[in-house]
């Protein structure tokens, strides 16, 4: 274990940031973990060499547990949608000459799904701007955050959610209009399986999801919406420009490792 008391700032919240962290550990890399929830916090292993930071960080508390932690380097391996936290922390670590890595993961070959109905759009204002739900029974499958968008869609649309099993979830789709009727909380991977039969439940006629690649259950959704020839609309990753990014497990290692003194 390194003596220097450096340590790798993990921005974390996805199945990537947990694999991540369990190669950091059993490589002797001490890391600092963000996650914004405690049920996020579960998902990764108790050991001294790690530490794990719950809740959102704005860009003066980002600055503070950078010198708290003595950040030596920043390994972004939140979610592809998760657009504030990484250009925050792009700009801070610029500012204070903190090396950064993006942690991209791959996006799903979409010629592998034969029959693909898929629709990609660029972002959510595309969608809600067009007639793509207007009478539809929709699926949201696109976080809870994105679902206070969708509010004024209730009337011209039978809307559906499946959002995380917490109570920050529930309290943002209620307000936003969703009753516990439209509403099913599970974590992912879902299953093919669970995925007709709760498209089935509720007699969707459209799914909305957001490029998240396999880890975000999006090859699954392709699949299950070609069998059953329902319209998937897919939102397209933010554009960020990372000063540099990798998919690659054994770079982002080496990267961490280059940088712990």
């Amino acid at each position: 274990m390194l003596e220097s008391g450096e340590r790798i700032w993990l921005i974390g919240g996805t199945s990537e940031s947990v694999l991540l962290a369990r190669a950091l550990i059993s490589n002797g890399l001490p890391c600092s973990v963000s996650v914004t929830t405690a049920s996020a916090k579960a998902l990764y292993p108790q050991t001294s060499s790690l530490r794990v930071r719950v809740g959102c960080l704005d860009e003066k508390g980002l600055e503070q547990f950078l010198q708290e932690e003595l950040i030596s380097a920043v390994l972004d391996a939140s979610h592809p949608h998760a657009l504030e936290i990484s250009r925050m922390a792009i700009a801070v670590a610029s500012s204070q000459q903190i090396p950064y890595l993006r942690f991209e993961r791959p996006a799903v070959d979409r010629s592998l799904v034969e029959g693909e109905q898929a629709i990609h759009l660029d972002n959510f204002e595309t969608l809600l701007a067009g007639n793509y739900l207007y009478k539809r029974r929709v699926l949201l499958t696109v976080g809870y955050k994105a679902l206070p968008l969708f509010s004024h869609w209730q009337q011209r649309s039978s809307l559906f959610a499946r959002i995380l099993p917490s109570l920050k979830s529930l309290e943002v789709a209620t307000a936003a209009g969703f009753s516990s009727n439209q509403l099913i909380a599970l974590r992912p991977p879902i299953t093919a399986e669970l995925e007709r039969a709760l498209w089935h439940q509720w007699n969707i006629s459209m799914v909305v999801t957001k490029a998240s690649g396999v880890a975000g259950g999006e090859d699954v959704k392709r699949v299950v919406a070609a069998e059953l020839g329902i319209p998937l609309i897919v939102i397209a990753r933010p554009v960020i420009d990372y000063p540099q990014k990798t998919s690659d497990l054994s770079v982002a290692l080496e990267f961490c490792q280059s940088h712990l003194k």
